[in-house]
């Protein structure tokens, strides 16, 4: 929640929402880029007078401005069903009181409390505007900061301090006004497109629905701290999605989709080649109506290098996330493993938010800087099997006392170590070919009727807790069955993966030569944040799958509509 207003003792301080009050004066915004000077000035003045009147008075304090422009475009069985346009400014403050060794962030029993005070700045560079709203902010998260500092050096008497290390790292300034370049948005090309591939459904009656969703979304970030850093950079966000939605007989809904990203939607395929994704879509929903749920089975699979990449962030990557080492109420799968062997000798795995592109394809996951300020860099989390290092924020671990640059946010919420670009490196490949050969060899090795084949996957979601089960579920779209007698392989449904992690990393046993890449956008304490996982096709040797919960809903009892003219309809 927003933080409150402050009573009792320390509602004496309001009076410092009088003596800083901004000049009366409506100052004229200088040409240009005007937020970032406008934004330094205003967090020294309040910076200044909270360290002078305040009690407890703040020893550091950082803004972050986040400026989106936002376009949307989606169409439906041949009709456009949404089209909109947004611009807007968010404003987060970030309030620290105490000392970078005890301050208002010390988590208690796993209780994390939100100080960052979000509004919404105006989109013009109006000085007075803008000054005064950041200045009415500033006050507010300071409240929130101080009556939260006194709550925990009170409770921290009583009760465990947890880790005992410092609560903030010590980090150089950064100075970077980056060029930000804002593409334009081709709305007139992409609305007839999509509503041509929105109607394409080859005549299928499986499909209940088709739809294309576009968006276009386009960031900068401005940041400034009471350290010196001053940062401006930004960048593009470009997806397109192709949804095909049907009802089989048994009333499970089946859905198939197919994706691309890109930094400018300039850069998004053909109407050629999104056609011919529209009528992939299309023929696997279709196929997938013909076949029957599969059964819960536990035995070998290989997963494509889109379904490894997510079977990796849920089972893994999540569980090296800083913050996640220092919470005694999280399950600690790798606080104590540094240096020791957590995955097969032959992988790697990096997180690398400073690559644009792999295989072919844009990343989700790149940034210049973090929303700490902090300049992304590569991080080689495992090298060849051992543990290195974890992601870090400015939370300090034992011998990591520095971020790395992967404290992430949406705004509004405070930043903690997320992950960006996690990259799979294997020194294990072999043929897609070969890869299938060692699949065939294991079903007859473990006497199986049959392996599996994952070939896309929609997202997935894990829980590291201790009071919950240490486990994560993958959510496939496209399975098949593969029988080691030579019979064409099975497509399959209705089925999820699960397992719990640290019995799931000995299980690979060799990964195919050509990486694919998922992007996306992970969900966290932090918030939403975007991200890419690239991997290779991965052999396991045992995996197990359960069945989605049962369907009630039946198909559609009415008759599809006919076109008004007498045509044939959709």
């Amino acid at each position: 929640m927003l933080a409150p207003t402050c009573r009792g003792a320390l509602a004496a301080l309001l009076v410092l929402g009088w003596i800083a009050t901004p000049g009366a004066g409506r100052a004229q915004a200088p040409a240009g880029d005007a937020l970032l000077p406008l934004l330094r000035a205003e967090l020294d003045r309040n910076f200044g007078e909270l360290k002078k009147t305040a009690n407890p008075a703040p020893y550091f304090i950082s803004y972050l401005v986040v400026e989106e422009r936002a376009e949307t475009l989606s169409a439906s069985l041949g009709a456009l069903t949404d089209s909109g346009r947004s611009h807007r400014r968010l404003f987060d403050c970030s309030v620290r009181v105490g000392s970078p060794e005890f301050d208002n962030f010390k988590v208690l029993n796993g209780e994390r409390t939100r100080f960052t005070a979000t509004a919404q700045l105006p989109v013009e560079d109006d000085a007075l505007a803008i000054r005064n709203l950041v200045w009415r902010q500033t006050d507010r998260s300071w409240r929130g900061a101080a009556q939260r500092y006194i709550q925990i050096k009170a409770r921290s008497q009583v009760q465990q301090e947890g880790s005992g290390l410092p609560e903030f790292t010590a980090e150089e300034p950064v100075q970077s006004r980056g060029e930000v370049a804002k593409p334009a948005w081709p709305a007139a090309d992409w609305g007839p497109r999509i509503k041509r591939l929105s109607q394409r459904t080859g005549g299928e009656a499986a499909v209940l629905n088709l739809s294309i969703a576009l968006s276009y979304r386009h960031e900068i970030r401005t940041f400034v701290n009471t350290e010196g850093s001053e940062i401006r950079h930004g960048r593009g966000f470009a997806r397109l999605t192709i949804m095909a939605r049907g009802k089989a007989t048994d009333g499970q809904d089946v859905v198939t989709t197919e994706s691309f990203e890109a930094e400018d939607a300039a850069k998004l395929p053909n109407e050629n080649v999104l056609g011919e994704a529209v009528d992939r879509v299309v023929k696997s929903l279709a196929g997938q109506m013909m076949v029957l749920p599969a059964e819960p089975y536990v035995g070998p699979a290989i997963l494509s290098g889109r379904a490894a990449g997510v079977f990796f962030h849920e089972i893994f990557g999540h569980r090296v996330e800083g913050h996640r080492q220092r919470d005694e109420q999280e399950g600690q799968t790798f606080a104590n493993s540094l240096g020791e062997p957590v995955l097969p000798e032959f992988l790697s795995v990096v997180f690398d938010p400073t690559k644009k592109n792999m295989a072919g394809t844009d990343l989700h996951g790149w940034y210049d800087f973090d929303d700490e300020g902090v300049p992304a860099r590569p991080v080689t989390v495992v090298e060849k099997g051992k543990l290195r290092e974890f992601l870090m924020a400015r939370t300090p671990l034992p011998n990591f006392a520095k971020s790395n640059g992967h404290g992430r946010k949406q705004p509004g919420l405070e930043a903690l170590p997320r992950q960006s670009n996690l990259i799979v490196q294997s020194g294990k490949r072999v043929s897609e070919k070969e890869l299938r050969a060692m699949l065939i060899a294991e079903i007859r090795r473990q006497g199986k009727p049959y392996g599996l084949y994952f070939d896309q996957v929609t997202g997935g979601y894990t829980t590291t807790q201790r009071r919950g089960l240490q486990a994560f579920t993958v959510i496939p779209l496209v399975v098949y069955q593969v029988f080691p007698d030579g019979r064409p392989d099975r497509l399959v449904r209705g089925v999820d993966i699960v397992g719990t992690p640290l019995a799931s990393f000995g299980k690979i046993l060799a990964t195919g030569d050509r990486d694919e890449v998922f992007n996306g956008y992970c969900g966290a304490e932090s918030g939403s944040v975007p991200v890419s996982a690239v991997a290779p096709a991965m052999l396991v040797s045992e995996i197990e799958v359960q069945r989605k919960p049962a369907p009630t809903d039946r198909p559609p009892l009415l008759r599809r509509p006919q076109a008004l003219d007498g045509g044939a309809g959709l």
